[in-house]
């Protein structure tokens, strides 16, 4: 059955949650003042202000974002809603093939404007995420006086979100989506490979939520950790079998308040491209 556009969106936002995802929110367990029917009413508000055709990406953004505030009073999903606007964007100029899609992202992310910068920044500023700091350049505090695109670049040696901005979404279409892809193939089931992209992602990249709020090292250690996880996870040829050790991480992690949002907000995205591309 081929998705349209928003119910491949919808559909990737309740994938996101109700995948087990150690450390974060899930439908398995909920977490750090955050319950998994925040995010389906998230989704549910900001889903149809993503697929607004006609309006511009900052917009977009900015609009769910607002929208989220009104429906849930806490910041669910801003890197998700910054990672979904390109690819539905993307998606509206045509996605029939992965190459498709990555070629129209480039199309989309280089017609940004300074508006757009202007509207992303507000955004930011209205969701108020942990741990955002202060940048020399370009800091979300201020109006931007640049480019959406020059902005994140800036940002992307911090920001694994900002990062995809500058390099056409290179972990989402090959890491995440690819990731998904395979354990599909082997485990017919997209949430249990929603999973290991998650996992995999936290292996990968140090975590750049994690990161600002609690340092590089405790960001790498976590990293090294979930080497060891995903390693097990995914050796497992049932991987509902592992549910133990995704608990046991998953109180580790809580118990200490280390919330890898960014790998859930990156593996969001792997499956939103997932979602469209099947």
């Amino acid at each position: 059955m081929n998705l349209t556009i928003e119910q491949a969106v919808m559909a990737s936002f309740e994938g996101e949650v109700k995948a087990f995802k150690p450390g974060n929110v899930s439908s398995y367990a909920d977490g750090h003042d955050m319950t998994t029917q925040d995010f389906l009413l998230s989704a549910e508000v900001s889903t149809p202000i993503l697929c607004k055709q006609d309006t511009g990406l900052g917009e977009r953004v900015l609009n769910s974002v607002s929208a989220t505030r009104n429906a849930v009073s806490c910041n669910t999903n801003l890197g998700m809603l910054l990672l979904f606007a390109p690819i539905i964007m993307a998606a509206d100029l045509g996605f029939e093939t992965i190459d498709k899609l990555s070629k129209n992202l480039e199309v989309t992310l280089s017609s940004l404007t300074k508006n757009d910068a202007n509207h992303i920044f507000k955004a930011i500023r209205l969701a108020n995420p942990g741990g955002l700091g202060r940048a020399e350049e370009q800091d979300v505090a201020k109006n931007p006086s640049s480019s959406l695109l020059y902005a994140m670049k800036l940002a992307s040696k911090r920001d694994s979100i900002a990062l995809q901005y500058s390099n056409n979404f290179n972990e989402v279409l090959k890491l995440g989506f690819l990731t998904i892809k395979n354990f599909d193939k082997r485990w017919n089931s997209v949430k249990w490979s929603t999973v290991s992209c998650y996992l995999t992602f936290m292996a990968s990249i140090r975590d750049s939520h994690i990161e600002r709020k609690f340092g590089r090292e405790i960001a790498e250690q976590i990293k090294i950790k979930s080497g060891i996880i995903v390693e097990k996870f995914n050796n497992s040829s049932d991987p509902e079998a592992s549910i133990e050790l995704l608990r046991g991480f998953d109180r580790e992690l809580k118990t200490e308040n280390y919330n890898p949002g960014t790998s859930a907000d990156l593996t969001a995205a792997s499956l939103l491209v997932y979602n469209l591309i099947n």
